[in-house]
């Protein structure tokens, strides 16, 4: 046999089928050699145990009856004592031999015997004659018979207590194993076929589990080679396999997911990059060959510096995302959320001006101090403020408010008045390079990352935030973790 033979049958006996095939075959053939076994030592016991005494009982009988007979040195027999000995031989399936006490059989019941002398072995005479009083064991009778026999001897007494010989009951071994071979074979049938039960119920029920598992090895496969598409059947299990596939199923879904905002990612900032670095090398090439003229050249120089900016913006941005998203385990600290509101509105101060809006800022005087990163909230508080004032309708107001939900947590809100945010749209609000008026070309300082930000800071906080959006009034609400009462004094 070949070795890449030879390994392909190791790979196959080392599969989870054969194994736990392998495993019931052997518990159920273990348990049936124990109980076989068990019930062989007890059965035999209890039966050879049963026979030497029904054989004590029928020679104690004929001991009782054979006195005279042989106190007259076997000259008084008579037929009532042959017929008891011939009758329990009948009922005990044994034969009877009569002996005087000097150890010679001078009765029997078996026709084999006819014609010979029969002497008891010594070690037998010693014990019926002796202190134990009974005889049990195995023997051929000093040669009698060809094989060793089941033996009993009793002694026979008279009623001086004087003995005057003994009587033997033996039973041809070969009769109590013959029982016992009809047993061994029943017992092998019945292995063979409770093992065959056990081959067709354990193939079922390894196939039934291990196909899922297949399955899954498979469309890991696939996966692997970048096919999110292949998803488990339905098993319509609801034991751990059916979970298993269900959770299978979910990660094939998240994967899949993650895998097409990985390309849209790519395709968005693969453009939002295009834009500026096209402008820059267009220009430049222009100033560079004399396209442009040298009276031109300062305007030109300044937009490519305009753009290299933009370009910078967008790469720290990007950087600060990925910096949000790597901190598994923040910091979090007591702070005062109306400070850090009103930091960001007075860091919004020159855009709000510019834009001709209105503030209304609804914020306590005293301190709500809450848990969180306070950089990283006010950066929420700040990018929602110059989101409003982006989309905010010149002239009118901003809206800037923090309430208490009477609970364990504090509520940010920011709105504005201006065009309403259709319902289709508000979902698609914080993912990445989104924009709300769909050109990217007129909003040249924004990049649709500023509420890609806000969610991630959120999530990382496991605050939630939501959107509401009618008759031109858009308001953004943010939940944070008020801190202990114990310390806000």
């Amino acid at each position: 046999m070949s070795q890449e033979k030879i390994t392909r049958f190791r790979r196959r006996f080392d599969s989870l089928y054969w194994q736990q095939f392998l495993l019931t075959a052997g518990m159920v053939l273990l348990t049936l050699l124990l109980l076989g076994v068990s019930f062989y030592a007890l059965s035999y016991n209890d039966t050879v145990s049963e026979r030497r005494s029904e054989m004590r009982q029928h020679a104690e009988l004929i001991a009782n009856m054979s006195g005279d007979y042989l106190a007259s040195g076997g000259q008084t027999a008579s037929p009532s004592l042959q017929n008891l000995i011939a009758l329990a031989a009948g009922l005990t399936k044994a034969d009877f031999l009569l002996c005087n006490d000097q150890g010679y059989a001078l009765l029997t019941s078996d026709q084999r015997l006819g014609g010979q002398v029969v002497s008891v072995p010594q070690e037998i005479q010693d014990a019926v004659f002796g202190d134990k009083g009974f005889y049990q064991g195995r023997s051929s009778i000093g040669g009698a018979y060809d094989i060793r026999q089941f033996v009993v001897a009793v002694p026979v007494t008279q009623e001086d207590g004087g003995t005057v010989g003994m009587v033997l009951a033996v039973m041809d071994a070969r009769s109590l194993m013959s029982m016992w071979r009809s047993f061994i074979g029943l017992f092998f049938m019945t292995s063979a076929i409770i093992l065959l039960i056990s081959f067709v119920a354990s193939s079922l029920t390894s196939m039934r589990q291990i196909q899922p598992i297949r399955e899954m090895v498979q469309a890991t496969r696939s996966y692997a080679a970048g096919n999110f598409d292949v998803r488990m059947q339905d098993t319509g299990r609801s034991d751990e396999i059916g979970e298993l596939a269900a959770s299978f199923n979910n990660m094939a879904d998240s994967l899949a997911e993650t895998e097409r905002q990985r390309s849209e990612f790519i395709a968005n900032i693969s453009h939002e990059l295009k834009t500026p670095m096209t402008t820059i090398a267009g220009y430049t090439d222009g100033i560079l060959d004399g396209t442009i003229p040298p009276e031109k050249e300062r305007k030109y120089l300044q937009i490519i510096s305009d753009e290299s900016r933009r370009l910078s913006r967008l790469v720290r941005r990007m950087l600060d995302i990925s910096q949000i998203q790597s901190q598994q385990d923040m910091k979090k600290e007591d702070f005062d959320l109306c400070e850090s509101m009103r930091l960001a509105l007075l860091s919004m101060e020159q855009k709000i001006t510019d834009r001709g809006l209105d503030v209304e800022a609804d914020i306590p005087e005293d301190s709500v101090m809450v848990q969180g990163v306070n950089d990283l909230i006010t950066q929420v508080i700040y990018n929602l403020l110059e989101n409003a004032a982006k989309f905010a309708a010149p002239g009118s107001t901003l809206y800037l408010g923090l309430t208490e939900t009477g609970g364990d947590k504090a509520v940010v809100t920011v709105r504005n008045t201006g065009h309403t945010i259709p319902a289709e749209e508000i979902p698609l609000l914080f993912e990445r390079f989104h924009k709300s008026d769909k050109s990217r070309s007129e909003d040249k300082d924004g990049y649709g990352l500023g509420l890609y930000v806000v969610k991630t800071i959120l999530s990382q906080h496991k605050e939630k935030i939501t959107v509401t959006s009618e008759n031109g009034v858009t308001s953004f609400s943010f939940t944070v973790q008020l801190a202990h009462p114990m310390r806000n004094t």
